[in-house]
Formats: C-alpha cells, sequence, structure tokens
C-alpha cells in the first residue's frame, strides 16, 4: 500500500473538531449512510451491539449540550449522534446466527456453538458491558472515518452525564451512552491538532514491560 494512500491520509489528517458551520445540515439519508457505514465495525460474535440515536433539531441538541456540561460541538454540529451499546445484545444472536447460516456464512453447527459461548461469557455482567463499550466505540471511529470521507468533521466527546442523557432522550436502561459523536461541517480555521505521543513512547515488541 502507498503511504499516500487515501485511507491513510484520512487517518492523519483527522481530528477532533471545535467549530462546525450552523447553517449546513445533513439530510436523513446521508445519516442514514453514516450508520450504515458504521453499522459495518466489528464486533464480538457479530453481536453488532452499536445503537445510534441522532439528535438534529435544535430543541434536542441544546437539551443534549447541558447534559454534556455545556460543550458547544453539541448544538453546533448538523447532528450529534449518542452512541449506545446494547447491554443484552446477546439475547438477538439467535437471529443473527440464523441469517448467517441461511447466507451460507456459517455452518450449522458452528452458529450453535457461538451462541452457546456468548451467552456462557456475557451472562457476567462486567464482561457484557466492557463488549458493549468496545464495539460501540469501534462503530463510533468507523463513523469519523465515514463522515471524513465525505468532506465532514467530527468530535467524539465523552464528558456527559449518562444518566441525564438516558432520562432527556428515552433511552431505555438496556442501552448504555458510550460516546457523543457530532457531526456536521467545516467552519473557519482550527487550532494546531494537538501532539501525538511517538510510537517509541507508545509501542513494545513480543513482551512488556511497556514504555512510560
Amino acid at each position: 500500500m502507498s503511504e499516500d494512500h487515501p485511507i491513510l491520509q484520512l487517518i492523519r489528517r483527522r481530528s477532533t473538531r471545535e467549530h462546525f458551520d450552523p447553517d449546513r445540515a445533513l439530510d436523513t439519508q446521508q445519516i442514514r449512510e453514516l450508520v450504515r457505514d458504521a453499522s459495518r465495525a466489528p464486533s464480538s460474535f457479530n453481536l453488532q451491539h452499536s445503537r445510534f440515536l441522532a439528535v438534529r433539531r435544535l430543541a434536542g441538541k441544546e437539551r443534549l449540550r447541558q447534559a454534556a456540561y455545556g460543550q458547544d460541538q453539541v448544538a453546533t454540529a448538523a447532528v450529534t449522534f449518542i452512541i449506545l451499546g446494547d447491554l443484552r445484545a446477546v439475547e438477538m444472536l439467535p437471529s443473527i446466527m440464523q441469517a448467517a447460516v441461511e447466507r451460507g456464512a456459517l455452518p450449522q453447527g458452528k452458529a450453535a456453538a457461538w451462541v452457546r459461548m456468548a451467552r456462557e461469557i456475557y451472562a457476567d455482567e462486567c464482561r457484557a458491558r466492557d463488549e458493549a463499550f468496545r464495539s460501540a466505540s469501534l462503530s463510533a471511529m468507523t463513523m469519523m472515518f465515514a463522515a471524513e470521507a465525505r468532506g465532514m468533521v467530527t468530535a467524539a466527546l465523552s464528558g456527559f452525564d449518562a444518566e441525564q442523557v438516558q432520562s432527556e432522550f428515552g433511552v431505555e436502561d438496556r442501552y448504555v451512552p458510550v460516546l457523543l459523536l457530532a457531526v456536521g461541517y467545516p467552519c473557519g480555521s482550527e487550532s494546531p491538532r494537538m501532539p501525538r505521543l511517538d510510537v517509541s513512547q507508545v509501542l513494545a515488541f513480543d513482551h512488556g514491560p511497556l514504555p512510560e
């Protein structure tokens, strides 16, 4: 792969935006396409834990901004997604596996084994929660790239009151808010990108200790 491949360029230029063009909206089809692409992210046993609540009305975004401790990106972006993880995703696995068998993606025996293993593993509530967060985070990152590839910009926000978000937006208890993702079009120039640690500070080979 060439070092100037578009995917590598996108990864290297992406950064969290503070300012969005408040006059440029995303229509329903654009939002659906972003969610379609985000839903292609991997998940354990193909459980597909991720759910998306798209907040695009001004009043809703203002309520969400309050729950996010006043972070303006939530309100000025064209849409802010509440990225959720399904704590009970394993309940849907039999139907997901049956669809995989019918498509020829898995043999029946392997699909049944996956269902048994997943039920055993995710009977542990901590594991189920960890996996919901992991899968939803992968979906959020995939959505960031999908948005950037379409000329949009994003801001991933983890600072918010999860209980307030659930209450204000009618989110059932089975879904845990993982992060907020503001998506829209750029407005004006941004500050230089925040520095990243050098590879030598984050990489070890074969075993620890890790760099400090």
